[in-house]
């Protein structure tokens, strides 16, 4: 942007307007995750005082099947302006918790279960940037031969 331009030719520095189509994905999105979420908490019952396993397998899932979309997505050169917000956005960002994960971490370590909590904090930090790196390596497989020339 140059001062010398006449100001209906500056483009703002950030579009500010929201695409109702995309919001409405979010909101979608995000109901499916959130329940989705509440289904396998209520199914996979833990104690007060174990290893937080739903939300552990929650978060892992969550990674896993992230990983694989945005890689599978990015392969293609999908656009994909509504599928990111839907799925990405919305369904894994309401499905996965880093929020529960956190209160987990430390209710279990002022409960006094301090190699517990930190096991769980460690263990779901490790095992989710592994099956993130799974899912991205499954994702540029089912994509198929990439389009960039890059394997």
């Amino acid at each position: 942007m140059h001062a010398d331009e006449p100001e209906h030719l500056q483009k703002p520095a950030i579009d500010l307007r929201l695409d109702p189509g995309i919001v409405g994905c979010v909101v979608v999105g995000g109901a499916l995750g959130a329940l989705a979420r509440y289904g396998v908490s209520r199914v996979v019952h833990v104690p007060t005082d174990g290893f937080p396993r739903a939300t552990f397998a929650i978060n892992l899932s969550g990674a896993f099947a992230l990983g694989c979309f945005l890689a599978f997505v990015h392969e293609r050169h999908w656009t994909a302006k509504y599928a990111r917000p839907l799925f990405g956005l919305g369904f894994c960002g309401a499905f996965t918790t880093f929020s529960t994960l956190a209160v987990e971490t430390v209710t279990l370590i002022k409960d006094g279960h301090l190699s517990l909590g930190v096991a769980y904090m460690l263990l779901s930090v490790a095992c989710g940037l592994g099956t993130s790196a799974l899912g991205v390596r499954i994702g540029r497989v089912a994509a198929g031969p990439s389009r960039s020339g890059r394997s």
